[in-house]
């Protein structure tokens, strides 16, 4: 096939060497601008634009594709079919019937579930256990359009962000040379979406990762992960940003000892000294975000409903670090409250 493939970002990159890969014509690359990188301002390429020069296809950068030059210029290529995978823009309609097989879109979710722009990370910090990909003919709705093709990618108990982002562009590759295969053969069968059973997938933006202590444990671990590792999940401490990496739920301290899990209990001791915030045997009066304990290789934060144990975190000015490594350079006293109170 001729193709136009318009997308941005790195979730979009293995697609389009899957398609080059596979033997398909790309004749133009359509990715969003240039933009300045650094202190220097030193202009970055888009990771589109770079596999593009690398495979030598011709690259497109318009501001609006909506504008009528751009739609002109896109005709000229003559294409059969438009990919589209995280491209960043909405497409008008001339764009959308512009070729004998439309626009096809790899989208990262089990549509109808997580319409919008970050079907990824809420998936994790919603608690999936199974996400995937989408083929979908593309409409003038945000992500309504017929579903062509869907695989399944099972979430991991420590899955990231991160993490189920590379699964899914490698799934989302497959999935799409696999649909434009069908699509040549006359095999697919679209299916109309139902409605949605997830509101949309928001943008992420810095704020979303500011931990409210006041959730539970469960949840707050679940976003330490989906925003893992942008825009990362954070706290204050002590007038600074933590940024929180890696957590564990876990129950809350009772005696001098660790009570669950079993493998870390000779690493967490409970200290004696808690300070204004009460006893290691009166968590109830301790407000959301206390360190409860400290120990040789994390240290427990009181939430609003269990107990959260910090494995790795970063400061300002450090990288990111296990939260051992952590308290041997500034050492924690139970009793310590994290969060804006």
């Amino acid at each position: 096939m001729k193709i136009i493939f318009m997308g941005t970002p790195d979730f979009s990159v293995g697609t389009l060497e899957a398609l080059v890969q596979a033997g398909h014509e790309v004749v133009l690359a359509v990715t969003q601008p240039d933009k300045p990188k650094g202190r220097g301002g030193k202009m970055q390429y888009t990771p589109v634009k770079e596999a593009a020069i690398r495979h030598q296809i011709p690259v497109f950068q318009p501001k609006r594709v909506r504008a009528l030059d751009c739609v002109e210029e896109l005709r000229k290529y003559q294409a059969d079919v438009i990919v589209v995978i995280a491209f960043g823009q909405i497409l008008p309609k001339e764009i959308l019937e512009m070729t004998p097989y439309g626009c096809i879109n790899v989208h990262a979710s089990l549509l109808p579930k997580y319409r919008g722009a970050a079907p990824i990370q809420w998936a994790v910090i919603d608690g999936e256990k199974v996400s995937g990909v989408t083929t979908m003919q593309m409409d003038e709705g945000l992500d309504t359009g017929d579903m062509l093709l869907k695989t399944e990618v099972v979430l991991d108990e420590k899955e990231t962000g991160g993490s189920l982002h590379d699964k899914l562009a490698e799934a989302g590759a497959n999935l799409c040379v696999r649909t434009l295969k069908e699509l040549e053969e006359g095999t697919v069968k679209p299916e109309k979406q139902g409605e949605s059973t997830t509101e949309y997938a928001r943008m992420l933006d810095k704020s979303l990762g500011e931990i409210d202590w006041n959730q539970d444990a469960a949840a707050i671990e679940r976003l330490i992960r989906g925003l893992n590792p942008w825009p990362s999940a954070y706290t204050d401490w002590d007038g600074k940003v933590m940024k929180i990496w890696d957590a564990l739920v876990v129950d809350a301290p009772k005696t001098a000892e660790y009570s669950k899990p079993e493998e870390n209990r000779e690493n967490l001791e409970l200290e004696e000294d808690m300070g204004d915030s009460g006893t290691s045997g009166n968590q109830e009066m301790m407000v959301p975000g206390t360190v409860v304990a400290v120990g040789k290789d994390g240290f427990c934060v009181k939430t609003g409903r269990g107990t959260l144990k910090i494995l790795a975190l970063q400061i300002p000015g450090k990288k990111r670090m296990d939260a051992g490594a952590f308290l041997r350079g500034y050492p924690m006293k139970a009793g310590t409250v994290l969060g804006n109170h």
